[in-house]
């Protein structure tokens, strides 16, 4: 919980059951039963894909399985998606809601071996897709991630907190604990998005045996590589969560207000599908003052004092260590369990074969299970977005500086007046701003120091 960058584990799962958990055994053990799937593009446009944009259809993973094997025959649910031009991806499906009927097979996860006692499924969401299927680019922010590769693999990106302000945040669509990327990371339009070329990207692919840990605040893009990917993953809550579910409720009651009315009829255009529905003014303003108090309770308890001092004390020695640092810390408190902070400057010796860090830069080749995560076909799909990547910041980096000054030119040429697209501030605009993380996060402590005093 001390480490600062992701990292995955190796030779940890390979006594658990869930090991085996094929796409294909799920679908009996869920004997017909029905799930959402999400259906997005096979496309490599800059815009990132939101859920918002995609279709969904309910069906059974047996029908999935035969849309994903027998492509030329598609009928039921999928007969309207061309598999050549369309993914599918049952995400964030909760334990607790899919295997209702077979509480059992919690035991077959053992997040306790990782350090959690008593954590098993039952604190797990599972994820199914086709070759293809990806989540934009975002940040949770609560607690750390845990992600168990079961079955074929899948490609991450990720990126540290502190390069925030280069992903461009947003919080539409809204989904409470989510801030996305206004950028498709693995096509961006530089244009638009100039300050990404500063992102530092870390990719790692997560092949079957393997535990990705993600840190609090890291931003990632998932993909999948394979015909059939199959992932278990569990969010750990963290001290920094109790701020965090303020800063939440803030974030909801701003983005409900000025959203609804803008258009009350259309909530779909910015609520994601994972979202109920928009919440009414009255019970926004329940949720942050139970927020607010629930925040104040955690705190008056002795191993929250505790936990404050040590807070405290690694935050002084985390300035001395930035001190001179360019990159803006945006949201983030350092040491995910800050009980273990004196041991950071240890962290690089917890590395070697079974723990390897997810470095920036050109993924890395590290020992893989079930199959080599660094097979040709996976290794080329890096090598050509990297190769674009570094070639394309280049160009544009130039066209840019050398537009720059023509653009100021125009907006202030004599007896012109600045064009629709530079003066139109929107809705979005404006929330992008007044949500945005660093934002929530000062009046979150504001309204707790005038709450304290």
């Amino acid at each position: 919980m001390s480490l600062q960058q992701p990292a995955v584990f190796c030779n940890m799962v390979s006594d658990w059951p869930s090991r085996h958990w094929t796409a294909a055994y799920i679908s009996e053990v869920l004997h017909g039963r029905q799930i959402r799937f999400r259906m997005g593009m096979k496309s490599t446009h800059t815009v990132p894909q939101f859920e918002t944009t995609c279709s969904y259809v309910e069906t059974t993973l047996e029908e999935f399985l035969t849309w994903n094997c027998d492509q030329s025959n598609a009928s039921g649910p999928f007969g309207d998606y061309d598999h050549s031009r369309f993914w599918a991806y049952a995400d964030y499906k909760y334990f607790v809601n899919l295997f209702e009927d077979s509480s059992d097979i919690f035991q077959d996860v053992l997040w306790s071996d990782f350090g959690f006692p008593g954590r098993d499924g039952q604190e797990s969401t599972l994820w199914i897709g086709s070759l293809g299927a990806h989540t934009p680019c975002h940040l949770d922010t609560y607690g750390c991630n845990l992600v168990f590769q079961v079955q074929g693999r899948k490609r991450w990106h990720l990126f540290p907190p502190e390069d925030t302000p280069f992903l461009y945040p947003t919080r539409i669509p809204y989904e409470e604990s989510s801030v996305f990327s206004k950028i498709n990371v693995v096509n961006p339009d530089l244009k638009h998005f100039p300050r990404f070329q500063k992102a530092r990207r870390h990719t790692v692919t997560l092949s079957p045996g393997q535990v990705l840990f993600v840190p609090r605040h890291w931003w990632h893009y998932v993909e999948s590589i394979d015909p059939v990917t199959v992932s278990i993953n569990s969010w750990i809550e963290l001290e920094e969560d109790h701020l965090a579910r303020v800063e939440e409720a803030i974030t909801r009651m701003v983005v409900c207000a000025m959203k609804t009315s803008e258009d009350p009829h259309d909530i779909r255009a910015w609520l994601n599908p994972t979202e109920v529905g928009a919440t009414s003014h009255e019970i926004n303003c329940r949720y942050l003052n139970g927020a607010v108090s629930a925040f104040f309770d955690h705190h008056r308890t002795p191993r929250a004092v505790e936990i404050q001092a040590l807070k405290a004390n690694g935050e002084n020695v985390e300035k001395k260590e930035l001190n001179g640092s360019s990159h803006m810390e945006v949201g983030q408190t350092h040491g995910q369990d800050l009980s273990l902070a004196a041991g950071k400057q240890d962290v690089v010796s917890l590395f070697g074969p079974d723990l390897f860090p997810v470095n920036p830069g050109p993924e890395e080749e590290h020992p893989s299970e079930g199959g080599g995560i660094f097979e040709k076909g996976g290794k080329e799909l890096v090598d050509k977005d990297g190769e674009y990547f570094a070639k394309s910041c280049c160009a544009k980096r130039q066209q840019m500086l050398s537009k720059s000054e023509n653009v100021v030119v125009e907006q202030t040429a004599p007896g012109s007046a600045p064009g629709l697209s530079q003066a139109f501030i929107s809705t979005d605009d404006l929330l992008d701003c007044l949500v945005n993380p660093q934002v929530t996060r000062m009046v979150a402590q504001l309204l707790i120091q005038g709450k304290s005093l």
